[in-house]
């Protein structure tokens, strides 16, 4: 199974993320003999996004990315990408901002979202680029096999953090939309049964940033996580993974890892689906031809061959086609 992974590369930490993809796929090799064939390539346009099973969104400007991307006519693809179709897909710091439903400290018509993740992002939380800082988090859904794992060393530049989870809502985030220099992003409505399945109502925390950690975060000093309550800075929703934080810029490929052991259970889920949709029709279309040989046959031992053809020029459904076997089946066999 060959799996393409898309990174949009329009502006942000794009080439990073390839890097750590590929050293991620690398690992995931070892452990298994399984393992998909992934592909990674840089996406800056329609087509290019066609051709993804998933994608990533890099740190960055988030309004320059959003600007980029409506120029490239690659925004409302990018829209349909994560909240028609429900494609996997993992935003990173601006990445993260672009996929939320509500972002604040944003003018109207300064900035573009994609949404897909129903939550309101606190833009650049915690101060300028020179009160970026690092910390080791401890990111339990990283464990597998009831084996914990060391802290990953997050790195925080200019970072969002989620401000609110907001309730699931069909169309746009109507409560939003009235809040001072706060943008909402448009409604989409998923397209079939295999991005209904990918959906969910409810967002996952993942991770959060401890109250006193933030607080000496505002410092610009590194610090060690502890077990106070904090600011979100990881969550998901259906196939939409969001960070506070830059992965790619760490050269720890763990999250990497994790999300494309998600990504493949996506895909395969998606294929399954399909291919159980692709049998059903074939058996449906099989089942009326039978059908109308035995219905013709039969018109034609009873005389009534014009009749029957023109009564079949409706569609077929299941009740009729079970009705129709069962007095088919007795004129036949008499027949014969």
């Amino acid at each position: 199974m060959s799996i393409t992974v898309g990174v949009l590369a329009l502006q942000g930490a794009f080439y990073e993320h390839v890097q750590l993809l590929k050293q991620a796929a690398a690992n995931l090799a070892t452990e298994t003999h399984a393992s998909p064939k992934w592909e990674f390539i840089e996406v800056r346009t329609p087509q290019e996004l066609d051709r993804c099973d998933a994608l990533i969104l890099p740190g960055g400007e988030s309004t320059t990315i959003s600007l980029v991307a409506a120029r490239s006519n690659l925004l409302e693809p990018l829209r349909d990408f994560v909240k028609v179709h429900r494609r996997p897909t993992w935003g990173t710091c601006a990445g993260l901002i672009l996929l939320a439903e509500s972002a604040n400290r944003t003018k109207k018509g300064g900035q573009e979202l994609i949404g897909g993740l129903d939550v309101r992002v606190n833009r650049n939380h915690f101060g300028r680029q020179t009160e970026s800082f690092q910390a080791p988090l401890d990111l339990p859904f990283l464990n597998s096999c009831g084996k914990d794992q060391p802290p990953f060393p997050a790195v925080f530049i200019r970072a969002p953090v989620v401000e609110k989870i907001l309730p699931h809502e069909e169309g746009i985030q109507t409560s939003e939309v009235g809040r001072d220099e706060t943008v909402v992003a448009p409604s989409k409505h998923v397209k079939d049964q295999a991005a209904l399945d990918a959906m969910a109502t409810q967002v996952e925390v993942l991770a959060t940033l401890p109250g006193r950690a933030a607080k000496l975060a505002s410092e610009g000093r590194n610090i060690d996580a502890d077990k106070e309550a904090g600011d979100i800075i990881a969550v998901k929703q259906g196939n939409v993974f969001g960070t506070s934080f830059h992965p790619e810029l760490t050269g720890d490929a763990r999250i990497h890892s994790w999300w494309l052991r998600q990504v493949e259970e996506s895909v395969r889920r998606r294929r399954k689906l399909r291919a159980t949709l692709v049998d059903a029709l074939h058996y449906r279309k099989t089942i009326q031809r039978i059908l109308m040989c035995v219905i013709l046959d039969e018109a034609e031992a009873t005389g009534c061959l014009r009749k029957s053809v023109e009564s079949h020029h409706k569609p077929f459904n299941f009740s009729t086609s079970v009705s129709i076997i069962h007095e088919s089946v007795p004129l036949l066999c008499r027949k014969n």
